[in-house]
């Protein structure tokens, strides 16, 4: 014959059971997928285009990596190459700062879905600028000859 104290350690483990069983698979499916970035985060690659103060037509990819609301990166544009040197990230506010070759630029957008938006200024050059998430294309490899 058990005795109550044998009874009650075989009461606590099964609720102990019981609980893992539930609080597990919970667990696991809040979890989510890792590769998929929080909403609202601008984590990704984005391509689209800029405009300068002489009208031209500027094509424009940005690698964007946010944390902790810190930004850094690079921009690729038909002008060259610039990295992000720093910005922030607040609700649908997004400024990045990028060396402009010596001088410090700064992009101002705003968050939409998966459009970023807004303006740009490096020096006495600036305009619009618009961009929106895309995946990223791999190179194909290159064939020997």
């Amino acid at each position: 014959m058990r005795t109550s104290q044998e009874k009650f350690v075989d009461v606590v483990a099964r609720r102990i059971l019981v609980l893992c069983l539930i609080l597990v698979p919970l667990c696991l499916a809040t979890a989510g997928d890792k590769k998929d970035p929080p909403k609202g985060a601008v984590n990704g690659h984005y391509q689209g285009t800029a405009k300068n103060r002489a009208e031209e037509i500027i094509q424009v990819t940005f690698e964007l990596t946010e944390k902790e609301g810190a930004m850094s990166g690079m921009i690729r544009s038909d002008h060259g190459d610039f990295a992000i040197t720093g910005g922030s990230h607040r609700g649908e506010d997004v400024t990045l700062d990028f060396d402009a070759n010596g001088a410090t630029g700064t992009i101002t957008l705003k968050l939409a879905e998966d459009k970023l938006s807004g303006t740009w200024s490096a020096g006495d050059d600036g305009g619009p600028v618009e961009v929106k998430r895309a995946a990223v294309q791999e190179e194909a490899p290159k064939e020997k000859s």
